[in-house]
């Protein structure tokens, strides 16, 4: 087993994980993952996005909720709409398939 001061150390620039590279063996031995990154700066503004994302929240179960309420007005009519079509439709008479 190599000594620890073969092994090489490296920060990636991209996410800055730390790795840990042993040269003779062209492999990573180790893996840092990289420190958590903060979704907000400050508090204030971690807040308006909460609040912000509750309103959407409660806007979109609203329009859920009247989309559900009315819905079965909508295939009630639909279904009529599809009787009416095919009460007026002319009777299209055998399949081809049915005749032999």
């Amino acid at each position: 087993m190599p000594a620890k001061k073969d092994m090489v150390r490296v920060t990636c620039p991209h996410c800055q994980a730390k790795l840990t590279v042993d040269p003779a063996l062209e492999a990573v031995i180790a893996h840092d993952p990289p420190p958590p990154k903060r979704a907000a700066e400050d508090l204030g503004a971690a807040f308006k996005a909460l609040q912000g994302a509750s309103t959407r929240r409660e806007e979109a179960f609203r329009e859920s909720l009247k989309s559900e309420q009315t819905k079965g007005k909508v295939l009630d009519r639909k279904f009529q709409e599809g009787l009416k079509k095919a009460k007026d439709a002319p009777d299209p008479g055998p399949r081809p398939i049915d005749l032999d």
